[in-house]
């Protein structure tokens, strides 16, 4: 059985060219094979050598982190870029919705090709538990996804490093609103704090 399946939240990383974060070039089945082959291997060494833990925990019990080497390529690039006075400029603000369902949301970024990120060393792949994927698939008025799978890879973030960056103080505030498309964890003012510190020094590219 898949331990890991691709959930329909992440295509738009591989097929909307005008996502704003990490866009993957890859097949969508391959990637899901590759990170269940790793996860695989990572399993091994963990109960041989009692390594790190493989699923790092998350924001809430649903949500867990596997950190993967990038094995796609110098293409992809890291999702985030410091703010510098040498390119404050080129920053542009939208509104934008992760899904047809959400409420568009303010968000900042360079345009694409207007600053010149390093290659991404890593995958910071979120994970969310079945159960929660359900729950919130009921919220939102959407069919449950027909999969056994114990765990859904809902966000693909490149980086240079192998551990948990803030998420947007955004993301922070729209996870609170189930109905919404969020997943109904309260607002934590300590994790807001620390997102406001990283990404008000920080911005993605679109």
């Amino acid at each position: 059985m898949v331990e890991i399946e691709l959930d329909e939240f992440a295509f738009r990383q591989f097929d909307d060219p005008t996502y704003a974060g990490t866009r993957i070039s890859y097949d969508k089945k391959d990637f899901e094979e590759k990170v269940n082959d790793y996860y695989t291997e990572r399993v091994k060494v963990q109960q041989e050598f009692q390594d790190r833990p493989v699923l790092v925990d998350g924001y809430a019990p649903f949500c867990k982190h596997l950190f993967m080497p990038n094995f796609v390529g110098d293409s992809i690039t890291c999702g985030a870029v410091a703010i510098t006075k040498d390119n404050e400029h080129l920053l542009r603000t939208r509104y934008e919705s992760r899904s047809e369902k959400e409420l568009p949301v303010l968000v900042r970024y360079f345009p694409k090709g207007s600053v010149s990120p390093p290659p991404a060393s890593y995958f910071d792949l979120i994970l969310y538990s079945r159960e929660q994927i359900n729950k919130e698939s009921v919220a939102m008025g959407k069919d449950k996804p027909k999969s056994d799978a114990p765990w859904g890879l809902i966000s693909i973030k490149a980086q240079e490093v192998p551990f948990e960056l803030p998420m947007s103080p955004i993301t922070v505030m729209r996870n609170e609103l189930i109905s919404q498309g969020g997943s109904g964890v309260p607002i934590s003012r300590e994790d807001y704090m620390k997102s406001v510190e990283y990404w008000k020094e920080h911005a993605i590219t679109a």
